[in-house]
């Protein structure tokens, strides 16, 4: 986990775009500007958060501040931030979980995962992966760990950072699609439920890479399968569900900037310039890039398009897998 830390910058004026914009958008940013974290502190998403606060701050000159309201798989963050004036200093960072798989998993999410936001910018994507505590579990690969979890006389437990978070989604969809039973066991984020996991106390483990790669490598959690399309750079000696035969088992963890709808285009337009801007810095990429975070990042019209399309693709398949969490 890093620290919170208190940026000190003085906000500056956007003189060269003051003559385009609205009164109430010439002088932004001239207060602090949260970045609103649907999880607890520590998690892949609140790290890029914080990476990506520091360098906004740096480079516009302003003040970029973290606030994690984690709760009911995200939503009771982004319900926060769709709720919030449109007036860019209350922004989101979004992810599959609070845009694409939970809001089904809710009667009444609170909003819209389109139609309540500005969706700015496309950060990146990280898969998420399996992983077993190997003195709990001795399955040594994906198809002698099926094997293991049919034998049990009674559906073994698995942990993840939430119900209705993307590691809770792919423990359902490795059920409906190998035909076993396990017992989901949600924690409030994804460090209890490793320290449970290390801790023997929990055999099973579904989570994000970036959040498990470490003790991966020193060899505390033993690795089954990955989601995405390729295997991961951090982490290339684990397979892809593809590679082993179960294609259908797909999703992955990406984040974004996203603010409430109907944010003024021209603090859209500088926010998604000002954040393509640091995102396409070599040491920014490589930051993103060691904590497992890939891919081109994209603009609000692209970035608006994957949202639109995942909402109503992986979306509905979530809504399909007839999970109700209230």
């Amino acid at each position: 986990m890093i620290e919170r830390r208190t940026l000190l910058f003085t906000p500056s004026l956007c003189l060269a775009l003051g003559h385009a914009m609205p009164a109430s958008a010439q002088a932004w940013p001239n207060r602090p500007i949260r970045i609103v974290v649907v999880f607890p502190p520590g998690g892949a998403s609140d790290i890029v958060a914080r990476i990506l606060a520091d360098a906004l701050s740096t480079r516009m000159n302003a003040r970029f501040v973290v606030d994690n309201r984690a709760g009911a798989a995200g939503t009771i963050g982004a319900a926060h931030v769709a709720q919030q004036p449109a007036d860019g200093y209350t922004l989101l960072m979004s992810n599959t979980a609070p845009i694409v798989t939970s809001p089904p998993l809710y009667k009444k999410a609170g909003y819209d995962p389109v139609r309540s936001f500005t969706h700015i910018a496309w950060v990146g994507t990280a898969p998420a992966v399996i992983t077993a505590n190997p003195s709990v579990v001795p399955a040594k690969d994906f198809a002698e760990l099926i094997a293991w979890i049919k034998a049990q006389p009674q559906p073994p437990a698995y942990g993840t950072s939430g119900n209705g978070a993307v590691p809770h989604v792919l423990g359902v969809m490795v059920e409906r699609e190998t035909g076993v039973k396990m017992a989901h066991v949600p924690y409030r984020g994804s460090a209890p439920m490793q320290a449970e996991l290390l801790g023997g106390n929990l055999g099973l483990g579904f989570d994000v890479l970036p959040d498990t790669v470490e003790n991966i490598k020193a060899g505390r959690l033993r690795a089954y399968a990955v989601t995405g399309s390729a295997r991961a750079s951090m982490a290339p000696e684990i397979p892809t569900f593809a590679e082993l035969g179960f294609p259908e088992i797909q999703i992955d963890n990406w984040v974004g900037l996203s603010a409430p709808a109907n944010l003024p285009a021209p603090i859209a337009e500088r926010l998604r310039a000002e954040t393509l801007a640091v995102l396409a810095a070599p040491d920014m990429r490589r930051r993103l890039a060691e904590r497992g975070f890939t891919g081109e990042p994209m603009g609000s019209e692209a970035f608006t398009d994957l949202v639109t399309k995942q909402v109503r693709e992986i979306g509905g398949l979530v809504a399909g897998l007839g999970m109700q969490l209230d």
